[in-house]
Protein backbone atom coordinates (compact mmCIF):
# COMPACT_ATOMS: atom_id res chain seq x y z
CA UNK A 1 0.00 0.00 0.00
CA UNK A 2 3.25 2.32 1.01
CA UNK A 3 4.47 1.56 -2.67
CA UNK A 4 0.94 2.52 -4.09
CA UNK A 5 0.96 5.68 -2.32
CA UNK A 6 4.33 6.26 -3.29
CA UNK A 7 4.25 5.58 -7.28
CA UNK A 8 1.23 8.32 -7.00
CA UNK A 9 4.25 10.84 -7.25
CA UNK A 10 4.89 9.85 -11.27
CA UNK A 11 1.46 11.38 -11.79
CA UNK A 12 1.05 14.66 -9.66
CA UNK A 13 -2.01 16.51 -10.82
CA UNK A 14 -1.97 20.46 -10.67
CA UNK A 15 -5.07 21.63 -9.02
CA UNK A 16 -5.02 24.55 -11.27
CA UNK A 17 -5.19 22.69 -14.55
CA UNK A 18 -6.55 19.80 -13.46
CA UNK A 19 -8.71 19.70 -16.21
CA UNK A 20 -5.78 18.92 -18.56
CA UNK A 21 -4.90 15.63 -17.33
CA UNK A 22 -1.80 14.41 -15.83
CA UNK A 23 1.33 16.10 -15.39
CA UNK A 24 4.58 14.49 -14.20
CA UNK A 25 7.37 14.68 -12.63
CA UNK A 26 7.33 18.23 -12.52
CA UNK A 27 5.09 20.79 -14.89
CA UNK A 28 8.09 22.46 -16.14
CA UNK A 29 9.61 18.67 -17.10
CA UNK A 30 10.20 18.16 -20.85
CA UNK A 31 10.18 15.16 -22.61
CA UNK A 32 11.51 14.45 -26.16
CA UNK A 33 8.66 14.26 -28.92
CA UNK A 34 8.38 11.46 -31.06
CA UNK A 35 10.92 13.05 -33.15
CA UNK A 36 13.63 13.58 -30.50
CA UNK A 37 13.13 16.98 -29.87
CA UNK A 38 11.84 18.53 -26.56
CA UNK A 39 8.15 18.51 -26.25
CA UNK A 40 6.67 19.70 -23.12
CA UNK A 41 2.89 18.10 -24.10
CA UNK A 42 4.07 14.03 -23.99
CA UNK A 43 5.11 13.63 -20.70
CA UNK A 44 3.53 10.16 -20.29
CA UNK A 45 5.55 9.20 -23.11
CA UNK A 46 8.80 9.76 -22.05
CA UNK A 47 10.65 5.83 -20.92
CA UNK A 48 13.56 7.63 -19.48
CA UNK A 49 11.73 10.11 -17.50
CA UNK A 50 10.06 6.97 -16.02
CA UNK A 51 13.47 5.42 -15.23
CA UNK A 52 15.52 8.53 -13.98
CA UNK A 53 12.38 8.72 -11.37
CA UNK A 54 12.94 5.68 -10.00
CA UNK A 55 16.66 5.66 -10.01
CA UNK A 56 16.68 9.11 -8.54
CA UNK A 57 14.10 7.69 -5.67
CA UNK A 58 15.21 4.36 -5.27
CA UNK A 59 16.47 4.36 -1.83
CA UNK A 60 13.38 6.14 -0.74
CA UNK A 61 11.33 3.45 -1.87
CA UNK A 62 13.55 0.81 -0.53
CA UNK A 63 13.31 2.54 2.91
CA UNK A 64 9.68 2.54 2.85
CA UNK A 65 9.65 -1.41 2.75
CA UNK A 66 11.92 -1.81 5.83
CA UNK A 67 10.86 -3.33 9.08
CA UNK A 68 10.84 -0.09 12.41
CA UNK A 69 14.03 -2.12 13.99
CA UNK A 70 15.67 -1.92 10.82
CA UNK A 71 15.79 1.90 10.79
CA UNK A 72 17.87 4.17 12.82
CA UNK A 73 16.43 7.01 14.91
CA UNK A 74 16.44 9.51 12.56
CA UNK A 75 13.95 7.11 10.32
CA UNK A 76 16.34 6.16 7.54
CA UNK A 77 18.45 3.20 6.28
CA UNK A 78 21.93 2.40 7.55
CA UNK A 79 24.46 -0.23 6.17
CA UNK A 80 23.11 -2.90 8.38
CA UNK A 81 19.82 -2.84 7.26
CA UNK A 82 17.94 -5.92 5.86
CA UNK A 83 15.28 -6.10 3.60
CA UNK A 84 12.66 -8.99 4.00
CA UNK A 85 12.02 -11.49 0.78
CA UNK A 86 8.39 -10.60 1.55
CA UNK A 87 9.44 -7.04 0.70
CA UNK A 88 11.30 -7.26 -2.49
CA UNK A 89 7.58 -9.28 -3.69
CA UNK A 90 5.74 -6.29 -2.81
CA UNK A 91 8.59 -4.15 -5.11
CA UNK A 92 7.94 -6.38 -7.81
CA UNK A 93 4.38 -4.40 -7.94
CA UNK A 94 6.80 -1.69 -9.81
CA UNK A 95 9.67 -3.91 -11.03
CA UNK A 96 10.18 -6.69 -13.60
CA UNK A 97 12.77 -7.83 -16.00
CA UNK A 98 14.50 -10.50 -18.05
CA UNK A 99 17.78 -12.46 -17.23
CA UNK A 100 18.40 -11.29 -21.21
CA UNK A 101 16.87 -9.55 -23.43
CA UNK A 102 14.92 -11.71 -25.25
CA UNK A 103 13.95 -14.12 -21.93
CA UNK A 104 10.84 -14.21 -20.33
CA UNK A 105 9.38 -11.36 -18.86
CA UNK A 106 9.46 -11.93 -14.65
CA UNK A 107 8.89 -9.98 -11.28
CA UNK A 108 11.64 -8.71 -9.75
CA UNK A 109 11.69 -11.26 -6.89
CA UNK A 110 11.81 -14.06 -8.88
CA UNK A 111 15.32 -12.72 -10.46
CA UNK A 112 16.29 -11.51 -7.40
CA UNK A 113 16.20 -15.66 -5.97
CA UNK A 114 18.37 -16.93 -8.65
CA UNK A 115 21.76 -18.26 -7.23
CA UNK A 116 24.26 -16.02 -9.53
CA UNK A 117 22.46 -12.81 -8.27
CA UNK A 118 23.18 -13.65 -4.54
CA UNK A 119 25.67 -12.19 -4.33
CA UNK A 120 25.33 -9.25 -5.96
CA UNK A 121 22.01 -8.34 -4.03
CA UNK A 122 23.20 -9.87 -0.50
CA UNK A 123 20.60 -12.00 -0.33
CA UNK A 124 20.98 -14.69 2.79
CA UNK A 125 19.05 -17.93 2.69
CA UNK A 126 19.46 -18.12 6.26
CA UNK A 127 17.39 -15.22 7.42
CA UNK A 128 15.66 -14.76 3.85
CA UNK A 129 16.61 -11.30 4.00
CA UNK A 130 18.83 -8.38 1.37
CA UNK A 131 21.53 -6.83 2.42
CA UNK A 132 19.62 -3.10 1.74
CA UNK A 133 23.30 -1.62 0.31
CA UNK A 134 24.09 -4.30 -1.70
CA UNK A 135 20.36 -4.46 -3.09
CA UNK A 136 20.11 -0.95 -4.13
CA UNK A 137 23.26 -1.19 -6.01
CA UNK A 138 22.23 -4.40 -7.96
CA UNK A 139 19.23 -2.34 -8.55
CA UNK A 140 20.52 0.51 -9.48
CA UNK A 141 23.09 -1.36 -11.87
CA UNK A 142 20.67 -3.30 -13.50
CA UNK A 143 17.58 -0.54 -13.89
CA UNK A 144 16.89 0.08 -17.38
CA UNK A 145 14.35 1.70 -19.95
CA UNK A 146 11.15 -0.14 -20.43
CA UNK A 147 12.43 -2.30 -23.91
CA UNK A 148 8.76 -2.86 -24.49
CA UNK A 149 7.63 0.55 -23.73
CA UNK A 150 6.52 3.26 -26.12
CA UNK A 151 10.02 5.11 -26.53
CA UNK A 152 11.60 1.52 -27.62
CA UNK A 153 8.92 1.05 -29.99
CA UNK A 154 8.97 4.41 -31.46
CA UNK A 155 12.83 3.84 -32.19
CA UNK A 156 13.25 0.40 -32.80
CA UNK A 157 10.06 -0.84 -34.01
CA UNK A 158 9.14 -1.93 -37.17
CA UNK A 159 7.54 1.58 -38.76
CA UNK A 160 4.23 1.55 -40.42
CA UNK A 161 3.42 3.15 -43.52
CA UNK A 162 -0.62 3.06 -42.74
CA UNK A 163 -1.26 6.70 -43.38
CA UNK A 164 -0.30 9.04 -46.02
CA UNK A 165 1.28 12.22 -45.75
CA UNK A 166 -0.58 15.22 -46.29
CA UNK A 167 0.19 18.00 -48.56
CA UNK A 168 0.01 21.39 -47.43
CA UNK A 169 0.97 20.51 -43.96
CA UNK A 170 4.13 20.05 -41.29
CA UNK A 171 2.10 17.44 -39.92
CA UNK A 172 3.76 13.41 -40.04
CA UNK A 173 1.57 10.80 -39.08
CA UNK A 174 3.65 8.26 -37.28
CA UNK A 175 2.90 4.56 -36.68
CA UNK A 176 5.03 1.76 -35.12
CA UNK A 177 4.83 -1.90 -33.64
CA UNK A 178 7.06 -3.18 -31.31
CA UNK A 179 8.96 -6.43 -32.19
CA UNK A 180 7.43 -9.81 -30.60
CA UNK A 181 10.72 -10.57 -29.14
CA UNK A 182 9.27 -11.95 -25.50
CA UNK A 183 7.27 -14.84 -25.02
CA UNK A 184 3.92 -13.79 -23.05
CA UNK A 185 4.04 -9.90 -23.84
CA UNK A 186 1.40 -8.31 -26.44
CA UNK A 187 2.91 -6.36 -29.17
CA UNK A 188 2.43 -2.28 -28.52
CA UNK A 189 1.27 -0.39 -31.96
CA UNK A 190 1.26 3.14 -31.76
CA UNK A 191 -0.56 5.85 -33.85
CA UNK A 192 0.45 9.81 -33.40
CA UNK A 193 -0.52 12.33 -35.51
CA UNK A 194 -2.68 11.02 -38.03
CA UNK A 195 -4.61 14.37 -39.59
CA UNK A 196 -7.39 14.62 -41.76
CA UNK A 197 -7.06 11.06 -43.25
CA UNK A 198 -9.25 8.22 -42.73
CA UNK A 199 -7.37 5.27 -42.06
CA UNK A 200 -8.44 1.27 -42.10
CA UNK A 201 -6.79 -1.51 -41.13
CA UNK A 202 -7.78 -4.97 -40.38
CA UNK A 203 -4.52 -6.79 -39.52
CA UNK A 204 -2.81 -9.13 -37.64
CA UNK A 205 -0.12 -6.96 -36.46
CA UNK A 206 -3.47 -5.98 -34.41
CA UNK A 207 -4.40 -8.85 -33.04
CA UNK A 208 -3.57 -9.11 -29.27
CA UNK A 209 -1.82 -5.39 -29.45
CA UNK A 210 -1.91 -2.74 -27.57
CA UNK A 211 -2.79 0.19 -29.32
CA UNK A 212 -2.33 3.42 -28.22
CA UNK A 213 -3.86 6.51 -30.65
CA UNK A 214 -2.14 9.69 -29.94
CA UNK A 215 -2.62 13.77 -30.67
CA UNK A 216 -4.88 12.37 -34.11
CA UNK A 217 -7.24 14.94 -35.36
CA UNK A 218 -9.88 14.98 -37.85
CA UNK A 219 -9.85 11.76 -38.81
CA UNK A 220 -12.02 8.92 -39.24
CA UNK A 221 -9.57 5.48 -38.00
CA UNK A 222 -11.31 1.89 -38.24
CA UNK A 223 -9.36 -1.07 -36.48
CA UNK A 224 -10.93 -3.88 -37.03
CA UNK A 225 -9.18 -6.49 -34.98
CA UNK A 226 -6.98 1.14 -26.72
CA UNK A 227 -5.99 4.02 -25.37
CA UNK A 228 -6.89 7.37 -27.22
CA UNK A 229 -5.06 10.18 -26.14
CA UNK A 230 -4.96 13.89 -26.92
CA UNK A 231 -7.16 13.37 -29.75
CA UNK A 232 -9.65 16.09 -31.78
CA UNK A 233 -12.52 16.17 -33.87
CA UNK A 234 -12.05 12.09 -35.29
CA UNK A 235 -14.04 9.25 -35.00
CA UNK A 236 -12.67 5.68 -33.93
CA UNK A 237 -14.28 2.61 -34.77
CA UNK A 238 -12.69 -0.37 -33.25
CA UNK A 239 -13.49 -3.92 -33.21
CA UNK A 240 -13.92 -5.96 -29.76
CA UNK A 241 -11.41 -4.98 -27.33
CA UNK A 242 -10.40 -7.94 -24.89
CA UNK A 243 -9.76 -5.39 -22.27
CA UNK A 244 -10.13 -1.98 -21.84
CA UNK A 245 -10.55 1.30 -23.73
CA UNK A 246 -8.85 4.64 -22.13
CA UNK A 247 -9.61 7.85 -23.82
CA UNK A 248 -7.97 10.47 -21.91
CA UNK A 249 -7.77 14.30 -23.06
CA UNK A 250 -9.73 14.35 -26.17
CA UNK A 251 -12.19 16.72 -27.77
CA UNK A 252 -14.85 16.00 -29.69
CA UNK A 253 -14.33 12.85 -30.69
CA UNK A 254 -16.33 9.76 -31.53
CA UNK A 255 -15.74 5.87 -30.27
CA UNK A 256 -17.60 3.70 -31.55
CA UNK A 257 -16.66 -0.12 -29.34
CA UNK A 258 -17.39 -3.44 -28.16
CA UNK A 259 -15.06 -3.73 -24.98
CA UNK A 260 -14.61 -5.49 -22.06
CA UNK A 261 -14.28 -2.20 -20.17
CA UNK A 262 -14.26 1.94 -21.07
CA UNK A 263 -12.63 4.51 -18.96
CA UNK A 264 -12.64 8.24 -19.77
CA UNK A 265 -11.03 11.29 -18.48
CA UNK A 266 -10.21 15.29 -18.92
CA UNK A 267 -12.54 14.79 -22.07
CA UNK A 268 -15.14 17.25 -23.51
CA UNK A 269 -17.58 16.87 -25.33
CA UNK A 270 -17.07 13.43 -26.98
CA UNK A 271 -19.52 10.39 -27.98
CA UNK A 272 -19.39 7.21 -27.11
CA UNK A 273 -21.63 4.39 -28.74
CA UNK A 274 -20.46 1.04 -26.46
CA UNK A 275 -21.41 -2.47 -26.18
CA UNK A 276 -20.07 -3.47 -23.04
CA UNK A 277 -20.54 -5.88 -20.22
CA UNK A 278 -19.67 -3.40 -17.56
CA UNK A 279 -20.41 0.25 -16.12
CA UNK A 280 -18.15 2.39 -18.34
CA UNK A 281 -16.14 4.66 -15.94
CA UNK A 282 -16.04 8.14 -15.55
CA UNK A 283 -13.26 9.89 -14.04
CA UNK A 284 -12.14 12.89 -13.34
CA UNK A 285 -12.16 16.43 -15.62
CA UNK A 286 -15.11 15.35 -18.31
CA UNK A 287 -17.51 17.51 -19.45
CA UNK A 288 -20.71 16.77 -21.99
CA UNK A 289 -20.11 13.35 -22.44
CA UNK A 290 -22.50 11.71 -24.32
CA UNK A 291 -23.51 7.95 -24.38
CA UNK A 292 -24.87 5.67 -26.83
CA UNK A 293 -25.84 2.43 -28.35
CA UNK A 294 -23.73 0.42 -30.31
CA UNK A 295 -24.94 1.12 -33.50
CA UNK A 296 -23.05 -0.40 -36.68
CA UNK A 297 -21.42 -3.99 -37.47
CA UNK A 298 -19.26 -5.41 -40.47
CA UNK A 299 -19.55 -9.59 -41.58
CA UNK A 300 -16.70 -10.65 -39.03
CA UNK A 301 -17.75 -8.45 -36.17
CA UNK A 302 -19.68 -11.43 -34.30
CA UNK A 303 -16.59 -13.63 -34.89
CA UNK A 304 -14.50 -11.05 -33.18
CA UNK A 305 -16.53 -11.26 -30.40
CA UNK A 306 -16.56 -14.94 -30.00
CA UNK A 307 -12.82 -14.77 -29.91
CA UNK A 308 -12.58 -12.49 -27.08
CA UNK A 309 -14.84 -13.31 -24.96
CA UNK A 310 -17.53 -10.79 -25.31
CA UNK A 311 -21.05 -11.49 -25.71
CA UNK A 312 -24.79 -8.84 -26.26
CA UNK A 313 -25.56 -9.18 -23.11
CA UNK A 314 -25.12 -7.89 -20.21
CA UNK A 315 -24.99 -4.24 -22.10
CA UNK A 316 -24.07 -1.56 -19.44
CA UNK A 317 -23.59 0.93 -22.40
CA UNK A 318 -26.45 3.48 -20.29
CA UNK A 319 -25.53 2.68 -16.41
CA UNK A 320 -22.11 4.65 -16.37
CA UNK A 321 -20.15 4.79 -12.84
CA UNK A 322 -19.17 8.61 -12.06
CA UNK A 323 -16.00 7.75 -10.05
CA UNK A 324 -14.56 11.35 -9.48
CA UNK A 325 -17.70 13.33 -9.04
CA UNK A 326 -16.97 16.75 -9.78
CA UNK A 327 -17.93 19.18 -7.54
CA UNK A 328 -20.83 17.63 -6.99
CA UNK A 329 -21.86 17.82 -10.63
CA UNK A 330 -23.96 15.32 -12.04
CA UNK A 331 -24.37 16.36 -15.45
CA UNK A 332 -21.12 15.56 -16.37
CA UNK A 333 -22.86 13.06 -19.23
CA UNK A 334 -26.14 12.58 -20.91
CA UNK A 335 -27.18 9.58 -22.98
CA UNK A 336 -27.97 10.49 -26.36
CA UNK A 337 -31.20 11.94 -27.01
CA UNK A 338 -32.81 9.26 -29.78
CA UNK A 339 -33.50 12.49 -32.46
CA UNK A 340 -29.96 12.42 -32.67
CA UNK A 341 -29.32 9.01 -33.37
CA UNK A 342 -28.23 7.84 -36.28
CA UNK A 343 -26.66 4.38 -37.59
CA UNK A 344 -23.05 4.06 -38.79
CA UNK A 345 -22.05 2.31 -42.14
CA UNK A 346 -18.54 0.48 -42.21
CA UNK A 347 -17.60 1.33 -45.76
CA UNK A 348 -15.55 -1.78 -46.36
CA UNK A 349 -16.24 -5.47 -47.35
CA UNK A 350 -15.30 -8.75 -45.93
CA UNK A 351 -16.24 -12.24 -45.58
CA UNK A 352 -18.45 -13.12 -42.66
CA UNK A 353 -22.08 -13.92 -41.76
CA UNK A 354 -22.69 -10.74 -38.83
CA UNK A 355 -25.51 -8.65 -41.39
CA UNK A 356 -27.04 -6.39 -38.60
CA UNK A 357 -25.91 -4.82 -35.15
CA UNK A 358 -25.18 -7.30 -32.58
CA UNK A 359 -28.29 -7.63 -29.93
CA UNK A 360 -30.24 -5.25 -31.83
CA UNK A 361 -31.34 -1.36 -30.77
CA UNK A 362 -33.71 -0.02 -27.49
CA UNK A 363 -36.45 0.41 -28.98
CA UNK A 364 -37.01 4.21 -28.51
CA UNK A 365 -33.89 4.12 -31.06
CA UNK A 366 -35.46 1.90 -33.21
CA UNK A 367 -38.27 3.87 -33.24
CA UNK A 368 -36.16 6.98 -34.85
CA UNK A 369 -35.24 4.94 -37.56
CA UNK A 370 -38.01 3.66 -38.25
CA UNK A 371 -39.70 6.88 -38.82
CA UNK A 372 -36.57 8.15 -41.19
CA UNK A 373 -37.23 5.07 -42.98
CA UNK A 374 -40.91 5.94 -43.36
CA UNK A 375 -40.19 9.23 -45.34
CA UNK A 376 -37.79 8.48 -47.44
CA UNK A 377 -40.46 5.82 -48.44
CA UNK A 378 -43.05 8.57 -48.97
CA UNK A 379 -40.42 10.84 -50.39
CA UNK A 380 -39.86 8.09 -53.23
CA UNK A 381 -43.21 7.16 -53.53
CA UNK A 382 -43.77 11.02 -53.96
CA UNK A 383 -40.91 11.00 -56.71
CA UNK A 384 -42.62 8.24 -58.62
CA UNK A 385 -46.02 9.15 -59.01
CA UNK A 386 -45.00 12.89 -60.33
CA UNK A 387 -45.10 11.56 -63.53
CA UNK A 388 -41.83 13.07 -64.66
CA UNK A 389 -40.79 12.62 -68.45
CA UNK A 390 -36.99 11.24 -68.86
CA UNK A 391 -35.39 14.83 -69.44
CA UNK A 392 -37.34 15.76 -65.71
CA UNK A 393 -36.01 12.50 -64.42
CA UNK A 394 -32.23 13.74 -65.27
CA UNK A 395 -32.65 17.03 -64.54
CA UNK A 396 -34.02 16.27 -61.26
CA UNK A 397 -31.12 14.14 -60.05
CA UNK A 398 -28.33 16.48 -61.00
CA UNK A 399 -30.39 18.76 -58.55
CA UNK A 400 -30.60 16.52 -56.00
CA UNK A 401 -26.69 15.06 -56.41
CA UNK A 402 -25.96 18.98 -57.15
CA UNK A 403 -27.30 19.35 -53.72
CA UNK A 404 -25.49 16.86 -51.84
CA UNK A 405 -22.56 17.09 -52.88
CA UNK A 406 -23.04 20.90 -51.44
CA UNK A 407 -23.64 19.19 -48.20
CA UNK A 408 -20.70 16.85 -48.46
CA UNK A 409 -18.52 20.12 -48.87
CA UNK A 410 -19.94 21.92 -46.01
CA UNK A 411 -19.68 19.59 -43.40
CA UNK A 412 -16.27 18.75 -43.88
CA UNK A 413 -17.66 15.34 -45.20
CA UNK A 414 -15.85 14.58 -48.52
CA UNK A 415 -12.84 14.58 -47.10
CA UNK A 416 -13.63 11.15 -45.44
CA UNK A 417 -15.69 10.11 -48.78
CA UNK A 418 -12.48 11.36 -51.34
CA UNK A 419 -9.76 9.09 -48.44
CA UNK A 420 -11.80 6.08 -48.82
CA UNK A 421 -10.99 5.49 -52.74
CA UNK A 422 -8.93 2.43 -53.10
CA UNK A 423 -5.04 3.82 -53.91
CA UNK A 424 -4.07 3.16 -57.57
CA UNK A 425 -2.32 0.20 -58.51
CA UNK A 426 1.28 0.11 -58.42
CA UNK A 427 1.05 2.96 -55.46
CA UNK A 428 3.55 1.75 -52.54
CA UNK A 429 1.37 -0.16 -50.12
CA UNK A 430 2.66 -0.26 -46.40
CA UNK A 431 3.28 -4.10 -44.87
CA UNK A 432 1.33 -5.06 -41.71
Amino acid sequence: FLLFLYVQQLHKVSLRRSLLGDEWPSPRSKSPSLTGKSAGGNKNWNDQEHLAFVQSHLLDILELLLEPEQLSASSHSSCSSLVSLEAVCALSFLLEGTVSSSGTVQPLHQLALRQPCHGHNGYSRASRTFSLPQLESWLRSSLTANPLGMTACLKAGKKLAWAQQVEGTTRRAKIACSARVVPGVFPMVIMSQVYRQTLAKSSDTLVGAHVRIHRCNESFIYLLSVTIEKCRNSTFVLGPVETSVHVQSCDNVKVIVVCHRLSLSSTTGCTFHTLTPTQPLILSGNQAVSFAPFHTHYPMLEDHMAQVGLATLPNYWDSPLLVCRDSGDTSVFRLLPPSDFYTFVIPFEMEGDTTETPGGLPQEYQEVLSQREQKVQVWQRMVKEAGLTRDQRKQFQTVVENKFYEWLVQTGNRQQLDSLVPPALGSKQAAG
